[in-house]
């Protein structure tokens, strides 16, 4: 791991992990007893460790290190959920998820929605495809088609903070501002470090006050 602990809290994670030797990765138990250990330097152990190895079902347990007292923690709870998402159990799948990615940064939307539509077709349970082909109909303005793909998401990922964010930013967008604080506040609700969620809902509440006043 790239960073120094003192010698209290290395002591602290070797008697929290007994069974890992010093070079040896985290088994996947260890792991999910880590992120438990009172020690912050044993919980991001174990929370970098299922971010490589971790499944499904263990990213709904890092939700709770979305609010973990140490902030190294909650930043790397949230890098391990979006690398478990990401990971379909299919090596061919994941190369064309790879491919939708690549083609997504370099702003090649057409290419990348034919990539994400096949990945869904062959494989629908993979929340994270039907996720990206949601943001790429909200960049190309397809808002309708993109919220039933959110709805897709959180059928299969009930946690994916980053499709409620999505929902909010939509009616946000169609100036529904009831709807849009309704899940911006769920999506803050699961991760507490979404960047200018408070500060939306914040302003929403002002907006919806003074629609209110005027109706009076």
């Amino acid at each position: 791991m790239a960073t120094w602990f003192g010698n209290a809290a290395l002591l602290a994670l070797a008697f929290a992990l007994p069974l890992a030797a010093a070079d040896t990765p985290l088994t996947h138990a260890q792991a999910l007893k880590a992120i438990t250990q009172p020690a912050a330097p044993a919980r991001l152990a174990g929370v970098e460790r299922l971010g490589d190895i971790g499944t499904m079902a263990d990213a709904d347990r890092l939700v709770a290190r979305l609010a973990d007292a140490d902030a190294q923690v909650r930043q790397a709870a949230e890098v391990a959920m979006w690398r478990i998402w990401s990971r379909s159990g299919d090596a061919a799948i994941d190369a064309l998820y790879q491919r939708g990615v690549r083609q997504m940064q370099a702003s090649e939307w057409n290419e990348a929605l034919a990539t994400f539509s096949a990945i869904i077709q062959r494989k629908p349970a993979f929340a994270e495809g039907w996720n990206k082909r949601a943001t790429i109909y909200y960049l190309l303005g397809e808002y309708e088609l993109s919220l039933k793909d959110c709805d897709e998401v959180l059928k299969r990922n009930r946690n994916h903070f980053g499709a409620l964010s999505g929902y909010g930013q939509i009616y946000l967008n169609q100036g529904e501002f009831e709807r849009a604080m309704t899940y911006f506040e769920r999506a803050l609700k699961v991760n507490p470090n979404l960047p200018n969620a408070a500060a939306v809902i914040r302003w929403l509440e002002q907006q919806l006050d003074e629609m209110r006043r005027r109706t009076i």
